[in-house]
């Protein structure tokens, strides 16, 4: 049995949902907040950007979506006097996750960048190189079993593995990585598809309370045992205006059909999921 599933009930009793306000925001934001957990999901449009606040604020922000757009979340999310980061994450190199990161390199001093080894084969690539190296950014390759360590916080690399960056498929070298925080878990998926979640389904306890959703809603994603096996209370998808029909009719029923709260950035804008050591709550940012 999934280890959460007694705590569905809590969890989803305590899950506080609150539309756009100026003034709610601001408090969360630039208040106590600091002191607690936060897990924001960055309206990018169709593309992936999550920032993990950590107490204390410490950042690492996975993937840029493909634009400028990301700035406009990390100056809501972050106090205007913070130009750090400590880590950025590249899920792959693919533009919707990484094209936005040169415009963060610009206007942020990062740390360092979390990279699967898997080179962008794309002048759009090459210019994130490139401002890599411009910036004097160290580059850290991480790939499956490897793990990012902060206070009582850890991220575990689930994969890629070595067959995985081979793949053809440049979804399949997608860092997936799992957030333990004080009995929070949250899984990152990027843009995985069903290969990789069966693989990680023989591998893991994949059990967490929210789930950001692979691949935007695709209807190649999100299969039903691993949903199952996830079982988690809040998800999110990240998916802006686009031609592919995300997120799909048959990602949204399997979603539906684990009891999930969904939330996607298309509607819902910038995400926030707080976490105090005990409660879970949802914040939305409908208006800009």
């Amino acid at each position: 049995m999934n280890k959460f599933s007694n705590k569905r009930f809590l969890y989803s009793a305590l899950l506080v949902l609150i539309a756009a306000n100026g003034f709610i925001w601001h408090a969360i934001l630039f208040g106590s907040g600091t002191e607690n957990l936060g897990l924001y999901f960055l309206d990018v449009g169709q593309g992936d950007s999550e920032l993990i606040n950590f107490p204390g604020d410490v950042q690492v922000l996975i993937d840029g979506g493909p634009n400028t757009k990301v700035l406009e979340g990390l100056a809501r999310a972050l106090p205007a006097q913070d130009r750090y980061i400590d880590l950025v994450v590249v899920s792959h190199p693919q533009l919707d996750h990484f094209g936005g990161l040169i415009d963060v390199l610009e206007s942020y001093k990062v740390g360092a960048v979390i990279e699967n080894g898997r080179k962008g084969t794309t002048a759009a690539y090459a210019d994130f190189e490139k401002t890599l190296q411009e910036n004097g950014v160290r580059r850290i390759i991480l790939t499956e079993g490897d793990k990012i360590k902060y206070e009582d916080a850890t991220l575990s690399v689930l994969s890629p593995n070595r067959k995985n960056l081979a793949s053809k498929e440049l979804n399949d070298s997608v860092l997936v990585m799992m957030l333990e925080k004080s009995g929070l878990r949250a899984l990152y998926t990027g843009d995985i598809g069903k290969d990789i979640e069966d693989e990680l389904l023989k591998k893991y306890d994949l059990s967490a309370q929210v789930l950001k959703v692979g691949h935007h809603g695709s209807r190649f994603s999100s299969s039903p045992e691993f949903l199952k096996a996830v079982n988690p209370v809040i998800s999110v998808i990240e998916v802006g205006k686009n031609t592919y029909g995300h997120p799909t009719p048959a990602a949204l029923g399997r979603l539906a059909d684990v009891g999930t709260q969904i939330f996607r950035t298309d509607r819902d804008r910038t995400i926030l999921v707080d976490f105090d050591g005990d409660k879970l709550r949802v914040y939305l940012k409908k208006l800009w």
